[in-house]
């Protein structure tokens, strides 16, 4: 650092703001700064600079998987604000486990970040103790109803399922089926099963044990719940699928059938991924600020880390319905 500076002509402070605080320094300065690094060869030492400060200069982000889009986007909105704040992102993938999840806080904690950023509002009680005596800024994502450990932005899962319903039914459907993921580790996946059922029951609906499906996140799974659906409810008539891969593989499977979409049989989803609106028909799909919940849980880490409060602490940023012909029936 000393070498850089020198070369740069500048103090080390200054250097040091460069690396951490680069909004802080002037343009000029900064560029003087980065090209003397560069000349050098210098990699800052983060964990020696944390034994100072108490923290390095990264955020770490826990989420269920890296192989669905729905999450790259809010990694994406994420990084869109740390980076030009100085700060590394240190990702870690839970695998929808809430053990999982709790063995990768106590071993990112053990990293000092800044901020900690995780998905959902369920956890297991050994992870929860370990965020709120951390002494850091935790965000969660994705949910927003529940107990937060600090912070939370997402949206209502429970009413976007509830509003989807309540749509389907203004179009005509009495005997609405709903495919959503194993909700035993998932507190999002719950929340839009009780939003489905609530709107069942207030629309006075049929209630079936055999309308309700469990099933992972894929193309084959959502192909084999429609089919298995149509076997036992024959007067099936839509069905909504909590995530649009599911509905997009029951599309595909009733036009292998020969099932006509909407006029037999009307299909749903869920976060309305690009795919959603180039197939044919559309997909009728909930869409959910992904980007933005990633940028926005940034923002909240990044005012507390500067020692700023945050105002509101739960953020619950809507969703959108958006209805296209893989619901709307001719006539």
């Amino acid at each position: 650092m000393e070498d850089v500076a020198r070369i740069a002509g500048v103090s080390s402070i200054t250097v040091s703001r460069v690396l951490n605080q680069p909004g802080k320094v002037a343009e000029e300065t900064r560029e003087r700064v980065l090209n003397a690094i560069e000349a050098v060869g210098y990699v800052p030492n983060s964990v020696a600079g944390s034994l100072a400060s108490r923290r390095t200069s990264v955020i770490a982000a826990l989420v269920p998987t890296i192989t669905n889009s729905i999450f790259a986007d809010t990694i994406h909105g994420l990084t869109d604000v740390l980076t030009p704040a100085g700060y590394q992102l240190l990702l870690g993938a839970t695998g929808y486990s809430l053990e999982r999840e709790a063995q990768l806080i106590t071993a990112l904690l053990a990293q000092r970040p800044a901020g900690l950023l995780v998905t959902g509002l369920a956890h297991a009680e050994r992870a929860r103790t370990l965020m709120k005596s951390a002494g850091i800024p935790v965000v969660e994502t994705w949910n927003v109803q529940g107990e937060a450990v600090d912070m939370a932005v997402g949206f209502s899962n429970y009413r976007a399922c509830y509003d989807m319903v309540v749509r389907l039914a203004g179009n005509g459907h009495r005997c609405i089926g709903f495919v959503c993921a194993p909700t035993e580790a998932n507190d999002r996946a719950r929340e839009r099963l009780r939003g489905y059922r609530s709107a069942i029951r207030d629309l006075g609906l049929p209630e079936r044990a055999e309308l309700v499906r469990e099933a992972k996140f894929s193309f084959h799974a959502g192909a084999e719940s429609v089919n298995r659906m149509r076997a036992e409810v024959p007067d099936l008539d839509a069905v909504f699928c909590a995530n649009d891969i599911l509905a997009i593989g029951a599309l595909f499977e009733c036009q292998r059938r020969g099932v006509d979409v909407p006029g037999d049989l009307s299909i749903a989803g869920f976060d309305d991924v690009e795919l959603a609106s180039q197939v044919n028909p559309g997909l009728t799909t909930v869409r959910i600020p992904r980007y933005e919940i990633g940028r926005e849980a940034a923002r909240m880490l990044m005012q507390r880390v500067d020692g700023r409060p945050v105002s509101p602490g739960i953020l619950d940023l809507g969703f959108e319905i958006v209805e296209r012909q893989s619901t709307v029936r001719p006539g």
